[in-house]
């Protein structure tokens, strides 16, 4: 059962993925899959590199964070240890979102057409 401090740090964390909705919203966040866990957040992603449940936990000793990703096929977690707090968005993005020509993958999903 998730105390009253798991519940802050869940909605720090949140404030945080938030800070940059534009990113967030690209990694197909299913809002019935976020979830309050020990210390931090859990939440399942659809991204481009990465389909599975992502973990961030709040390590207050020495006060930073740790990323866990688990794909849903049989690919081995992914792991970020001793993240800073600025970091997360960024981290969380390259793991599962970023892929190379990310823009043109973009344009190539929704049927857009790039102007040269």
């Amino acid at each position: 059962m998730a105390t009253e401090e798991d519940i802050g740090m869940a909605n720090y964390i949140m404030t945080i993925l938030k800070s940059q909705p534009e990113i967030m919203m690209s990694w197909g966040i299913d809002p019935k899959t976020v979830k309050t866990i020990t210390r931090g957040l859990q939440f399942h992603v659809q991204g481009f590199k990465v389909k599975g449940t992502v973990k961030i936990t709040y390590m207050p000793i020495p006060d930073l964070f740790r990323i866990d990703i688990f794909p849903d096929d049989d690919t081995p977690p992914i792991i970020y240890e001793e993240v800073f707090l600025d970091q997360l968005v960024s981290m969380i993005d390259e793991a599962v979102e970023k892929t190379e020509n990310y823009e043109k993958r973009i344009c190539d999903e929704h049927g857009f057409i790039i102007q040269t």
